[in-house]
């Protein structure tokens, strides 16, 4: 490939890494008003947001593989079809299941282009210097971009209906596909990995039954037994795919990097930081529209702070690598981050300058911690594995929003259930979610809808109080964890 075509690639694959992480995020914004026009319920929701990340995640390992076996051009372009076509199904759903379905599709997009991305950035660009200076554009777009999706989101329904936060991908869609055909090379890798359909099944199956197991608990009235069951069946899916793994002469995932602590370190960071990142911009932007009343275009202007820190962590965070070490920053970047959330929850009622004060800082925080990650990631694995390193990666990065989706937000829905009183003579459904409490207001006269909607707004704020201190408590924990780590090592 000419060499001044290198940048050209660079912006190819970042403008499409932007549509996938931005579609992990871009509903948060959307969600009241999508759920209000389409009816869905607490259930529904949490599924129309989940599906997407859960989807990705099982998918990456083996079709990363098949981009080594096929080229990773071709798995880009046609990433970027099936994307296409799962934004068009999504920007029309009449109803709840079909845009589940939709976001399904788009999953299905996204995990095939994912890994092209930073396969196509470590073939293009021979340069050691420019490389890292490429992977860490990557790892800005990445961990800015998920952080944008609200943003993006309520800037479009200022001005548009829900449906327009998946048709704006198209024309973008359009264009890289256009210039992928002419720029991109196909050159693959010496060695090529068979695809492992079980490996990919197994761990979909796994990641979806542990994940519906938790959102099952979560409800109003669950049922134990329904809970039980789907949890013994992703853990034993998960189960065989990690001893099918460990059998396999070419694994999907190689256990044994494992065994490395500070590539252990690194993808659980990147995990922890994923989750807390997106589930706490999730009930964060529910908040700022459902109790503080904003519209969408307000509450995305309110998070931007996150996302435009998180973008400039990201090359501050590359020239303080090599001074200061990478598990060094790491752990540092994770502790700024939880003593941010701990300053914002104590603050969310105050000042709304020093709250969007802390929030800044905790999108800084993750920035940081997502570049210091991938570093330790991908210098702690060995020459050979560097492609199965970057997807494990993807795979934690993915796996953490949808459990930063799944534990906060069934975390949020449990305790709003056992916070709201529900008044007399009122269906059970509005101790569900405040969306549902509001739907049922609409139906009441003005002062026991006024009632209603205060008790819920309450029991909201209670709830997100709470999950505010979990994800603090959650990202400080790992944070020491990996301090440990560090200081045993020197």
């Amino acid at each position: 490939m000419p060499s001044h075509n290198r940048w050209l690639v660079l912006i190819i694959v970042s403008s499409a890494l932007f549509l996938i992480v931005i579609d992990m995020t871009v509903l948060y914004t959307a969600l009241p008003r999508l759920t209000h026009d389409l009816a869905a319920t607490a259930t529904e929701k949490l599924w129309i947001v989940n599906a997407y990340p859960l989807v990705v995640a099982g998918l990456l390992p083996g079709l990363g593989g098949l981009g080594d076996r096929f080229g990773h051009k071709h798995m880009f372009l046609a990433g970027l079809v099936v994307f296409g076509a799962g934004s068009l199904g999504a920007a029309f759903s009449p109803v709840p299941a079909a845009l589940v379905a939709a976001r399904v599709v788009l999953a299905v997009g996204a995990a095939m282009m994912m890994p092209a991305t930073l396969s196509l950035i470590r073939l293009t660009f021979t340069d050691e210097k420019e490389r890292a200076l490429a992977i860490g554009i990557w790892a800005a777009v990445a961990s800015g971009g998920a952080a944008l999706g609200p943003v993006i989101g309520g800037l479009l329904l200022g001005w548009f209906w829900w449906g327009s936060v998946f048709l704006i991908n198209i024309p973008i869609v359009l264009l890289a596909l256009l210039a992928g055909a002419l720029v991109l090379g196909n050159k693959r890798p010496a060695q090529a990995h068979p695809f492992d359909l079980i490996g990919s099944v197994q761990v979909m199956v796994g990641l979806v039954g542990i994940v519906y197991a938790i959102k099952e608990a979560s409800k109003r009235e669950p049922s134990w037994l329904n809970a039980g069951v789907i949890l013994v069946i992703g853990i034993g899916a998960m189960t065989a795919f990690v001893r099918r793994q460990r059998a396999s002469a070419s694994p999907l995932i190689d256990f044994s990097l494992f065994r490395n602590a500070r590539f252990t370190s690194g993808v659980v960071a990147a995990l922890v930081a994923s989750t807390a990142l997106i589930g706490v911009e999730l009930v964060f932007s529910q908040r700022l529209q459902l109790v503080l009343g904003l519209s969408p275009l307000q509450a995305g202007l309110m998070i931007l702070p996150i996302p435009a820190a998180s973008f400039v962590a990201g090359p501050l965070t590359g020239l303080a690598l090599p001074r200061l070490g990478a598990m060094r920053v790491l752990a540092s970047a994770m502790t700024l981050t939880s003593v941010a959330l701990v300053a914002y929850l104590l603050s969310y009622h105050g000042s709304a300058w020093f709250w969007l004060s802390m929030l800044a800082v905790m999108g800084f925080g993750v920035g940081a911690t997502m570049t210091a990650a991938s570093s330790v990631i991908m210098l702690s694995a060995p020459e050979d594995r560097a492609g199965m390193a970057a997807s494990i990666e993807e795979v934690s990065f993915e796996l953490g929003g949808a459990f930063g989706i799944a534990i906060l937000g069934s975390v949020m829905s449990a305790l709003y259930t056992s916070a709201i009183s529900v008044p007399a003579g009122l269906a059970a459904t509005v101790a569900d979610s405040l969306d549902e409490a509001l739907l049922a207001a609409d139906a009441l006269d003005e002062a026991r809808a006024a009632q209603l909607i205060e008790l819920a707004r309450a029991a909201f704020d209670q709830a997100f109080a709470g999950v505010i201190a979990l994800a603090a408590v959650l990202v400080m924990s790992t944070a020491v964890g990996i301090w440990r780590k560090t200081t045993k090592a020197q």
